[in-house]
């Protein structure tokens, strides 16, 4: 027996492996319940919260600045920070809305 009849011979036995099929599959749907399903699941949830955004809610920014909307726009919040300090921010930059009266205990 030459090297090419042993070569064919070791060819023709060897079968396709379900494990090397199946193995990137099952990698793909792992990573779509670890990494993209909760990371859609947050951005519907902060979606929501920013169109249930009103006059008088207090919020935390992003950036950490604390305050109450005074004025809701289509895409920006007027944001009462202190006496006689108004800013206008985009939607988007708020973290979370705050329970009432959070703004007076830190104080």
């Amino acid at each position: 027996m030459n090297f090419i009849e042993i070569a064919n011979a070791a060819t023709e036995t060897q079968e396709p492996s379900a494990l090397g099929f199946l193995l990137p599959i099952f990698i793909l749907v792992l990573m779509y319940f670890i990494l993209i399903r909760p990371q859609s699941k947050k951005l519907k949830e902060h979606k929501q919260m920013l169109t249930e955004l009103k006059v008088g809610d207090e919020i935390s920014t992003a950036g950490g600045l604390l305050g109450k909307i005074i004025k809701v726009g289509e895409s920006y919040i007027q944001l009462k920070i202190s006496d006689n300090v108004d800013i206008k921010l985009q939607k988007s930059s708020v973290n979370k809305i705050l329970p009432k009266n959070s703004l007076e205990s830190i104080k």
